[in-house]
């Protein structure tokens, strides 16, 4: 068992949207702070998928996509090392929760992650608002 920390915040979007955009990773550098450049065969995610993402200090390092319960939960290792987990649960037919779970020893990553999840509520906000004009 791993231990982690959560870092969580409410949004008013359904879970299907929520996953959508978090397991596409042609989205991830629009909400990831830690990513510059995503390289995958497949532009959503799945269990075992490998792939490679670039820094914003310029390096590049492989990530492989370990758990993955669609529209639930997924996590993934980086260079070889357990990373976040991502978390989505549903809290009404329209809202939801979303959660990173980071490991205890990287608990300074939190901050970043609450980064991430300011992004994705501005991108969902502002889809959601498209979609209704």
């Amino acid at each position: 068992m791993r231990l982690t920390l959560d870092v969580g915040t409410h949004i008013d979007a359904p879970v299907s949207r929520v996953w959508r955009l978090i397991t596409d990773t042609q989205t991830w550098t629009h909400w990831g702070p830690s990513l510059k450049e995503v390289d995958s065969t497949e532009r959503f995610i799945r269990a075992g998928l490998k792939g490679r993402i670039r820094t914003p200090f310029g390096f590049w390092a492989p990530f492989t996509i370990e758990t993955f319960e669609p529209e639930r939960y997924w996590d993934w290792r980086v260079g070889g090392v357990a990373a976040t987990g991502h978390r989505v649960e549903p809290r009404g037919p329209d809202q939801c929760q979303l959660t990173f779970t980071v490991p205890v020893w990287a608990a300074g990553y939190g901050v970043v992650c609450r980064v991430a999840l300011n992004r994705i509520k501005r991108l969902l906000t502002s889809s959601i608002k498209e979609d209704q004009s």
